[in-house]
């Protein structure tokens, strides 16, 4: 049976005001497994009107500790339902299982982590020049929070801001990618069934125009969007009209460094977890490799047979390795890009096409690919391509590899593999991105923040940092002194 999944408004499951809906397609077999309705702008105009009344009528006086407690209810409720929203999300977007899996565990663990935060965000008593004054920095929610998340990872994105937002007192409308909805949709149940109050959390769903009629809402305190830079440029600008602040993840173009001297058969497979893991649609994907040039030959062979060996098939199951492109316009996106690097000269070393063979005949698969002998200023090696395409870059020394790594408008991740910890130590300040692995790649912990510079965006999320960035700062000054004052000059 084919659901179909209706808007979370105000506590209440409603189809959209005009009954509009879309497909929800397996890129597996483009089958249709769901129906999700499409919000009207009226639809999100209720959304931001019930988000604002839950925030001041009840929202904004429950404790720390009832919010805390609600989303460890939440917690134990995503771990009960874990293994049918790993198999959905796999469904709607093509990961495979293996990552969908970790990543819904990984979910329960980020609201268990700022539950414990929701208690412990203090404010700070300063002292002051003036006599008798208290001076006091307080830290409150922003009220309204719009959360506009992408299809590669809708669960762990959603839980980059969800969980920090709701610890540090905002209410949050979610708007999935129309791409891939129905697991955003399925943790509104879950929230709905964990006791959250009606309007806390909502749900709406659709294409652009949704997102714009939430993003521009004079309602919204802040937004947190993740997506292309091109999107996040726009939703910045509707904010900036009514002088709303954003949190931006954009994407990126990350450098993954590897020098003569690393672990080579760790480097290795950092570099195809880096560019292959998650089909390379992530936006950490370590796209450029860059590699030392004692070393370059025998890696971009290695690189080549273990691409070709890299099992691909129904996503759903365990032994998969590589799934789907996303989407249809998502996969011509990634086939373009392809052919454009041929056009630019690269060389050609694995892949190339589009994946045929059992199994693989109605999905979306592409081939794990490699060009070598990549110019920085190539289309492949310059653009977010979102796939599994992979730039090998050749360097000479630890300057050039600086200059090539930041030589790009993006700055959110990049790696360094070197057994020499000086390197890595210079390597690491060196580097202009958010994120640096060292002998490592991919990966994250709730404790520690994530985020970009330069058109990766700004912001920050998860750890300490990403509780702060759903809080504002109230200063308080508290005269006790009894003394009259001059009236017609500050006091200081």
């Amino acid at each position: 049976m084919v659901e179909t999944y209706q808007l979370y408004i105000d506590g209440q499951w409603r189809p959209a005001s005009d009954g509009a809906t879309i497909p929800a397609i397996n890129p597996y077999d483009q089958s249709v497994h769901a129906h999700i309705a499409v919000a009207t702008a009226d639809d999100v105009a209720d959304a931001c009107t019930a988000a604002r009344r839950a925030y001041d009528q009840h929202w904004s006086k429950t404790s720390p500790g009832q919010r805390a407690a609600l989303m460890n209810r939440l917690a134990d409720l995503i771990d009960a339902n874990a293994s049918r929203l790993a198999v959905l999300e796999t469904v709607d977007n093509g990961k495979v299982i293996r990552e969908t899996s970790s990543q819904m565990a990984q979910a329960s663990r980020v609201f268990r982590y700022y539950a414990g935060w929701a208690d412990k965000v203090t404010g700070t008593r300063v002292p002051l020049d003036q006599a008798a004054t208290e001076g006091l920095v307080l830290r409150e929610a922003y009220g309204v929070i719009a959360c506009v998340t992408a299809w590669n990872s809708p669960i762990a994105i959603l839980c980059n801001t969800l969980p920090a937002a709701l610890a540090a007192g905002n209410c949050v409308i979610v708007k999935p990618s129309e791409h891939a909805s129905t697991t955003t949709l399925e943790i509104a149940k879950l929230c709905e069934a964990a006791g959250f109050p009606a309007g806390v959390v909502q749900v709406v769903t659709g294409a652009g125009a949704t997102g714009a009629a939430l993003t521009s809402s004079p309602l919204i305190d802040k937004v947190s969007f993740t997506g292309s830079p091109g999107v996040g440029r726009a939703i910045a600008t509707a904010a900036a009209a009514n002088l709303k602040p954003c949190a931006l993840e954009l994407g990126g173009k990350s450098p993954n460094i590897i020098f003569d001297d690393c672990d080579f058969d760790r480097a290795l497979i950092g570099a195809l977890a880096g560019i292959f893991g998650a089909t390379g649609q992530t936006c950490i994907a370590g796209s450029r490799l860059l590699v030392q040039r004692g070393v370059y030959d025998r890696m971009v062979e290695g690189l080549a047979l273990r691409a070709a060996q890299i099992r691909m098939g129904d996503p759903r199951l365990p032994e998969t390795e590589m799934g789907t492109a996303a989407n249809e316009p998502q996969f011509n996106k990634i086939l373009s890009f392809i052919d454009a690097a041929r056009n630019d000269g690269a060389r050609l070393v694995a892949g190339g096409g589009r994946a045929d063979g059992p199994g693989l005949e109605h999905g979306f698969f592409i081939e794990p690919t490699i060009f070598a002998d990549v110019r920085n200023d190539m289309h492949v090696a310059a653009e977010e391509i979102f796939g599994p395409v992979l730039s090998i870059i050749p360097f000479s020394d630890e300057d050039e590899a600086v200059q090539i790594a930041n030589d790009t408008p993006y700055g959110l991740a990049s790696g360094v593999w070197s057994q020499d910890i000086n390197r890595c130590m210079r390597m690491m300040h060196a580097i202009r991105s958010g994120v640096v692995w060292v002998n490592t790649y991919r990966v994250a912990a709730s404790q520690l923040p994530f985020g970009g510079m330069k058109n990766s965006g700004y912001g920050r999320v998860r750890g300490h940092e990403g509780i702060l960035e759903w809080m504002q700062t109230k200063t308080v000054f508290i005269d006790y002194s009894g003394d009259k004052r001059d009236p017609f000059a500050m006091k200081f």
